[in-house]
């Protein structure tokens, strides 16, 4: 029924333990307190946690200081334990900003740090390395984006087998996408919450669809025999500065004085060729006499005729995400229907 056509565009042997509620953990002051952990090989010693400390920490200068540069100055031991505490409070923080930053503190330790431990350990003969075998389940979990039971599986397994480059990739995995996903859910919340958007939520049947085209694209042009084209056009946007995200309402209203972002919206022309600069991003929609979805990027040279609803919530199938993110986000394919089984075609005609 409807056409859009954007342009444009890596241990040691050892793990500690203190998973999945085996944590000894107590509340001291803005960050957790380990009282003991035992870890094969390795002895992890009582410690209060300095990265959760800088996550929750007031003053600028023990906020704003470098990960790297504090991963750099700690032992494998260390690190392991501080990914226990941060591991802990993510789960107990109810600010939105610090459970976000320790889940990407988490990521990027497993990610850039360990794996660098873990190759200076077994270059100096301690303790020997661990098999580094991903468990299957944990696997499909993580396909699945069920990220928390990923990380739990994950964590069981280092916690009996030790530290290993490839858990240490799952887990930087799981927790960056939990990270995203975090911010995905309240994004989808403070959408739910504005009344003009609940319909979209709580719609489940073709019949409550309240949307309708304007009449003029209706119209067939007896010449061509054809329905009208609506154009959109916007400024593409630069982020010179874009903080991670910091700008999205809900992290600057937790931690407002970090909510600093630059970035401009362009139009673009060709010198000599164009006599003004005009926005380079453009968008078209037309009624199509047939009962199904043509979605086609001109910039990416890829088009899908979708049938079904499932279709439409398959973002992965190709290089078209985006554009059924735009289709579901206008409402014409609302994100309550995902899984009634209705008709998309009765849900264009109904359109």
């Amino acid at each position: 029924m409807a056409r859009l056509l954007p342009v444009g565009r890596r241990v040691a042997s050892g793990v500690m333990s203190g998973v999945a509620g085996h944590r000894d953990v107590a509340r001291s002051g803005a960050a957790l307190k380990i009282l003991a952990i035992t870890a094969g090989s390795f002895h992890i010693p009582p410690m209060q946690s300095s990265l959760v400390s800088i996550i929750t920490a007031a003053e600028p200068g023990v906020r704003n200081q470098s990960l790297d540069e504090l991963c750099q100055r700690l032992s494998l031991e260390q690190l392991l334990a501080e990914c226990a505490e941060l591991d802990g409070f993510r789960r107990e923080s109810e600010n939105l900003y610090e459970r976000v930053r320790a889940l990407f503190f988490l990521y990027a330790i497993h990610r850039f740090h360990i794996p660098n431990k873990l190759a200076t350990s077994q270059a100096a003969g301690v303790g020997a390395a661990a098999a580094g075998l991903i468990p299957f389940n944990g696997f499909e979990h993580l396909l699945q984006r069920r990220f928390e039971e990923a990380i739990e599986v994950f964590l069981k397994v280092q916690e009996t087998s030790g530290p290993s480059d490839g858990l240490s990739s799952a887990l930087a995995a799981a927790y960056q996408r939990l990270g995203f996903q975090t911010l995905a859910d309240q994004v989808r919340r403070s959408v739910r919450s504005v009344r003009g958007n609940q319909w979209m939520f709580r719609m489940g049947h073709p019949s409550g669809q309240p949307l309708r085209l304007r009449r003029e694209l209706l119209h067939l042009d007896p010449a061509t025999g054809t329905y009208p084209i609506l154009r959109e056009s916007t400024p593409v946007r630069m982020d010179l500065t874009h903080c991670g995200w910091s700008d999205i309402f809900f992290l600057g209203m937790d931690y407002p004085e970090a909510a600093k972002v630059l970035n401009v919206s362009i139009d673009l022309g060709v010198h000599g060729r164009d006599a003004t600069p005009r926005p380079p991003v453009e968008a078209y929609f037309r009624v199509i006499e047939e009962p199904l979805l043509r979605l086609v990027s001109v910039d990416l040279g890829c088009a899908a005729d979708i049938t079904s609803l499932a279709e439409v919530f398959d973002f992965a199938k190709d290089y078209l995400g985006l554009l059924k993110a735009a289709v579901i986000a206008s409402g014409i394919v609302p994100p309550g229907i995902e899984g009634s089984g209705q008709s998309l075609a009765d849900l264009l005609a109904r359109i």
